[in-house]
């Protein structure tokens, strides 16, 4: 018999316990509660271990010596409930104990079991057609069918007449297991049956599982109705068994406190011939969908509150679920009728339908669980659910409109009112209007602002226009701006509004003449923004940006775009904000809100002094942008493509492309981004470096001996895997002088363990780098020595040359020879030695690559300085050409021949050997 951990935890325990000594105990005692817990504890799982641990305690002679026999019986219970983390052990001393004899319910008469009926249960109709049942004992089974008509017809029945079903079991202290099956079935469809619990019974070592019922005496309640389960602390045993399976099936709601954690069954045992007994467990349940149970720790109610307040609770939760289909509906009207992307409203309903609103609690946790299913299906931030009494602001009221009639003198006040204009040093023109109001006399109006504005800022180097207090205004009025500052003479549409409720599209087209002088890309332009900078504000500093006229600077805007419109849900603290405007700007982006992010993040009181400094940033831009163009055409390897790129880098800059970049980093960011979209080839970067960076091809160093053992062991893996298929792995390309150097090592420790069997695989998976000059002798390695193969050409720009590359006709050691199979494992980690091995052996069906593409890296890259700044360029000074197509594949990658992620590109590999290995059996 194995000891428990729980006897040498209590020893342990005993020993260092200063308690009166009066009389001796025996550690015989603690032996006969291991052996009824071993026969008798529903989780014996916890039961193995140290046994030796206790053995030595019990054979070191030491005698534990408790004057009282009670207090033993209490610290039994302490050290066993400690050791196994279960409070239902107890040990208890009783000196004439009384026997509890359990009713036997089936031997009961009709009278009792009327009176049984009666006591158990208590049935209750509330307003609104709300069933309110009481259960304080599950009845078994057997009783159920016995009691009949009594049960059924005076409580059943009733009940399944109900609406909603509020069903208190706080007072329910336990009953039997066999009735759960009844009472599941009951809230149940008869098909198809649901397995609800597993029991399982230590002492007879049998399993049994419980099931709902394909037929019951009386109606059911059914699948639909909202039922409300109470509990307690109180809540034990079978009604623990009843709310946990319902919760679990998702077919009712939790109110109350967590409940009591009792068990399927105890019982008390006699502790041999003594007077101690001991209270076990034992039967445990299992339930089929968690895999758990509510036994120790209890149930876990779905909404936590007090168990004496949990019937107001119920109620009102019920009168929350009553209201959700009239709440759905309310949404699901105004989304129908005002939401701007209407063609996604049938989509975005039925994902509002499908939210799981079981354990809603209150008309606040509707609105945030329906608000995060919107927005996790429309990813639109704008359209918003949420509870009123959350937002301090409350409902936002749709602005006025500031609109100025048709008449002269009243627009010229406003222009005069309206428009700051002066010239600041270093001949910086500003602009600061606050609002940008609605009018039908738009000719008139711009006519006065071109004399307000622009006919004084004609001449200046840079325009500030400061919108850090703008905060309303009209969209319509934007083209009065945009039309002196933006050149649209391409794309003349500067923004488009769909607008749902009016169910009109509007073009906001470049004014076709404008009175005064076009300000637009002859100048610099910046935008001063703020937090604060909200409605028009924000869609101008918006389309500013897009129409790429100009650099804003200062602080991310409110977000508080007037294209939204929030409707209350009657009867509730639920709101629901529809944007019924979709702003479609030049490039046809929608913009769906959120504050603008300026180019150079700043505090609004710092942005004045940082658009100086990018304007003295940008009027060195072209010059360095000129001087990237200039590297590339002197050093990329493939000249008309540099050609291209760098008129592509001019055309940008002049188009405005350029102004988002206000410094060094970000120009580097752009530039890389634009050098490798318009050449093609990721392995051209610009990046910022306050020092010279070091040349990345270093001189390699020759190892010594022992610095060679130190390589081998960490650069290279060798092993003969089942069925004699070698396994090479190597995580760097060496260098040629280094393994002509080291050669005589490298053949005896690596090579020679390869050579003689029957497939290769070569590991390159994680080979990110090395050198390149290397290759050709290690794929000669794997063809005869005659006639020589041609493995790939390079082309060299500096020289202007072509080199072939060949296999060598003489080389140390044995070869591998052509003819058996050869894997080469790569991922996207492989780097462009290893690159070039793998796509030379693949060009020239030499071996089969397996794994993942890899990225196609550069051979031979060269860093220089733009102009005499921080900025410098790698770009590519060489090609690789496949020696079988002729054509250009350096950065292309090596596309593999068996597609697999990389963990289990090994695998693969070993059963293509096998399957290739067993078919050659069977041809011979």
């Amino acid at each position: 018999v194995l000891i428990l951990k729980v006897l040498s935890i209590l020893l342990l325990f005993y020993k260092n316990t200063s308690l009166p000594v009066t009389s001796s105990f025996q550690p015989a005692l603690i032996l006969e509660i291991a052996k009824i817990l071993m026969q008798n504890y529903c989780l014996p799982e916890k039961l193995f271990g140290m046994q030796e641990a206790i053995q030595q305690v019990i054979t070191s002679g030491e005698i534990l010596q408790i004057s009282d026999k009670k207090t033993l019986a209490s610290l039994l219970t302490a050290g066993v409930q400690g050791a196994l983390r279960d409070p239902r052990l107890t040990v208890s001393y009783e000196a004439n104990p009384v026997p509890v004899v359990p009713p036997v319910l089936q031997t009961l008469s009709k009278d009792q079991l009327r009176r049984l009926v009666r006591n158990s249960l208590k049935l209750d109709i509330l307003e609104n057609n709300t069933g309110y049942l009481r259960i304080d004992q599950i009845i078994d089974q057997e009783t159920v069918a016995k009691a009949g008509s009594q049960l059924w017809d005076n409580v059943w029945n009733k009940v399944a007449q109900t609406s909603s079903l509020i069903f208190d079991l706080r007072y329910n202290t336990g009953g039997e297991l066999s009735g759960v099956p009844v009472i599941i079935s009951y809230f149940s469809d008869p098909e198809p049956p649901i397995h609800i619990d597993t029991i399982y019974d230590r002492s007879s070592n049998t399993t049994k599982e419980l099931w709902t019922m394909s037929s019951i005496p009386g109606k059911r309640y059914g699948k639909k109705k909202d039922v409300i389960i109470l509990t307690s602390r109180r809540t034990m045993g079978a009604a623990e068994a009843v709310a946990y399976t319902l919760k679990k099936l998702k077919r009712a709601i939790i109110v109350g406190e967590r409940s009591a954690g009792g068990s399927v069954k105890v019982q008390k045992i006699r502790i041999a011939q003594s007077d101690f007994y001991i209270t076990v467990p034992v039967a445990r349940s299992i339930n089929p969908i968690t895999g758990h149970s509510w036994e120790v720790s209890g149930v876990s109610p779905t909404i936590n509150v007090m168990a004496k307040k949990a019937v107001s609770k119920a109620k009102s939760l019920l009168a929350l679920r009553y209201a959700i289909p009239k709440i759905m509906q309310i949404i699901s009207d105004i989304m129908r009728d005002t939401y701007a992307f209407s063609d996604r409203v049938s989509t975005l309903l039925q994902h509002l339908q499908s939210t799981d609103l079981l354990s809603v609690g209150s008309e606040k946790d509707l609105a945030v669980r329906l608000n995060q299913n919107l927005q996790t299906a429309s990813e639109d931030p704008r359209l918003i659910i949420r509870y009123m009494q959350d937002d301090d602001a409350g409902i936002e009221q749709d602005h006025e409109l500031y609109t100025i009639p048709d008449n002269t003198e009243l627009l010229k006040a406003y222009v005069n009112r309206v428009f700051k204009v002066e010239v600041l040093p270093g001949n910086t023109g500003y602009l600061r209007f606050d609002e940008l109001a609605e009018t039908s006399a738009v000719p008139e109006l711009e006519k006065l602002m071109a004399q307000k504005i622009w006919e004084p800022l004609k001449d200046t180097d840079n325009l500030i226009i400061d919108l850090r207090y703008n905060t309303r205004g009209s969209s319509n009025s934007l083209t009065l701006m945009l039309s002196y500052l933006c050149d649209c003479s391409q794309k003349p549409n500067f923004f488009t509004i769909n607008d749902r409720i009016k169910n009109t599209t509007t073009e906001h087209k470049s004014l076709s003449k404008t009175t005064g002088p076009v300000y637009n890309s002859r100048h610099g332009v910046y935008v001063l923004a703020s937090y604060h900078t909200a409605s028009t504000g924000e869609e101008l500093a918006y389309l500013i940006q897009s129409l790429s006229c100009g650099t804003v600077v200062g602080e991310i805007t409110s977000g508080n775009l007037m294209h939204s419109k929030t409707f209350e849900i009657e009867g509730t603290d639920i709101a629901i904000t529809v944007p019924f405007i979709n702003f479609i700007d030049n490039n046809g982006e929608y913009w769906l809100g959120g504050g603008v992010v300026p180019d150079a993040i700043v505090l609004a009181e710092e942005a004045l002094d940082r658009v100086y400094e990018v304007m003295e940033f940008h009027k060195g831009l072209r010059t360095l942008i000129a001087g990237v163009g200039e590297l590339l055409e002197q050093h990329y390897a493939i000249e008309e493509v540099a050609i291209n790129v760098s008129q592509v880098l001019l055309t940008k800059w002049r188009e405005g492309l350029y102004r988002s970049v206000v410094d060094f980093e970000s120009l580097a960011s752009q530039m890389t981004i634009d050098l490798q979209e318009s050449s093609g080839d990721h392995r051209i970067h610009v990046f910022h470096c306050d020092v010279e960076p070091e040349s990345p091809h270093d001189i390699p160093k020759m190892p010594s001996p022992e610095e060679f053992g130190y390589i081998a062991e960490s650069l290279f893996k060798t092993e003969v895997l089942p069925g004699n298929i070698g396994y090479l792995r190597f995580d760097m390309m060496l260098d040629i002088e280094v393994v002509k150097g080291v050669g005589p090592q490298l053949l005896n420790s690596v090579w020679k363990k390869m050579v003689n069997t029957e497939a290769l695989i070569i590991d390159m998976r994680y080979n990110t780098g090395g050198y390149s000059t290397a290759v050709p002798l290690f794929c000669t390695y794997f063809f005869d020595a005659e006639p020589p193969q041609h493995l790939y050409t390079i082309y060299a720009r500096a020289t202007n040359t072509l080199t072939k590359v060949m296999t060598f006709s003489h080389i140390r050691g044995q070869r591998y020879g052509s003819s058996k199979d050869l894997f080469i494992l790569t991922s996207h980690m492989t780097g462009s030695p290893a690159e070039l091995f793998a796509r030379a052996m693949s060009d020239l069906n030499r071996a089969t690559v397996i794994g993942e593409p890899t990225i196609g890296g550069s051979l031979s890259s060269g860093t220089y300085q733009i102009r005499d700044s921080v900025l410098y360029a790698s770009i590519p000074n060489q090609i690789i050409l496949s020696p079988t197509t002729g054509k250009v594949w350096s950065f292309l990658g090596v596309e593999p021949h068996v597609s697999t992620q990389v963990t289990e590109a090994l695998s693969v590999a070993q059963t293509i050997i096998a399957a290739r290995l067993k078919k050659k059996e069977q041809e011979q």
